[in-house]
């Protein structure tokens, strides 16, 4: 019998462990919205990941009322695997290490710094072209809903999640369409609250086998989203 899940999460009972749960990041985007309505026409900022978090976040502010934004922070990729990640840089700088995946993979430590200095150069510019010179919003007074489209290790999760904290954000909910079960529990010990409207178990996880339509997103298709929830 599966552990209950902590009492900081919610989720849809009936999608558990459904693949295909969302027709696509916007359907996945209205799901949360309902889940997230008591934050309706509230002083929350929604602080979307780029890229794939950010239609998917876009819904829940224009659904909710709320001001839409970003969250910068990558995945520190493996040389020989630009898809999978040894640790993250969030987008003040914060950088972590998986330690157990580092040993495991027996990574030089040149090779180690390497990446955390091409990361932080990717953050540094995906952070210029998303935000330009605006300033972060006062995180310290109001409530943070952190998107994604989807919650596998967490990993990269937990340092934005990190770096906000360092911020002054002492409110923050994380909302993603769908996560694997430890993952979502991990998350769980670290924010006040997990919306997770599809959680899903076993030894495989892919965010993608959530969604019945599947693509990567650009930063060009980002900015033209932002601009977009500017004006409305």
């Amino acid at each position: 019998m599966r552990n209950r899940l902590p009492e900081n999460v919610v989720d849809i009972p009936e999608l558990r462990d459904e693949v295909y749960a969302f027709l696509d990041r916007a359907d996945a985007g209205s799901t949360l919205a309902v889940m997230l309505k008591m934050y309706e026409d509230t002083d929350a900022v929604v602080l979307a990941v780029p890229a794939g978090g950010v239609p998917v976040g876009a819904v829940i502010a224009q659904d909710l009322s709320l001001t839409l934004d970003v969250l910068v922070v990558s995945k520190i990729t493996l040389p020989w695997n630009t898809e999978a990640g040894y640790g993250a840089v969030a987008f003040d700088g914060t950088v972590r290490l998986n330690e157990r995946l580092v040993s495991r993979l027996g990574l030089r430590e040149d090779e180690i710094q390497h990446g955390i200095e091409e990361t932080k150069k990717k953050v540094t510019r995906r952070f210029t072209n998303l935000r330009g010179d605006k300033p972060l919003p006062d995180l310290s007074k109001r409530p943070v809903i952190v998107v994604d489209d989807g919650l596998a290790s967490g990993f990269t999760l937990l340092v934005g999640v990190e770096a906000l904290r360092k911020a002054g954000a002492n409110q923050i909910m994380v909302a993603v369409p769908t996560g694997h079960r430890d993952s979502v529990q991990m998350m769980a010990d670290r924010v006040e609250a997990v919306y997770c409207g599809n959680i899903r178990y076993g030894l495989s996880f892919a965010v993608a086998d959530a969604y019945q339509r599947w693509s990567d997103v650009t930063d060009e298709e980002v900015l033209i989203i932002l601009k977009q929830s500017e004006q409305t």
